[in-house]
């Protein structure tokens, strides 16, 4: 089917979509250490927030589904690779 990707959290699936793609029952999952990022799974579709960098992606599909799942890990790997960077990163009067 599709996959739709936001940039900001402020740009999420028009009304079009929610109906057409995000209804029925749904299974909801958090990850990372605040639980920043969300997966939405519904019967035809998953939607993946991340609240820490804005971005949304909806993926139409069952097929898609799978994605979307990979994509949140490798959000969260993102994340964590980037906190253990900005962790090693000294300033000269920090020394």
């Amino acid at each position: 089917m599709g996959i739709f990707r936001f940039e900001n959290k402020y740009a999420a699936p028009t009304r079009q979509q929610r109906e057409r793609y995000m209804r029925g029952e749904v299974e909801e999952h958090h990850f990372g250490p605040d639980g920043e990022i969300t997966l939405l799974l519904y019967p035809e579709a998953a939607y993946l927030k991340d609240d820490i960098d804005g971005v949304r992606i909806l993926f139409t599909g069952i097929s898609e589904k799978p994605h979307a799942v990979e994509e949140a890990k490798r959000m969260v790997e993102y994340h964590q690779l980037t906190e253990v960077r900005l962790k090693s990163f000294a300033t000269g009067d920090q020394t």
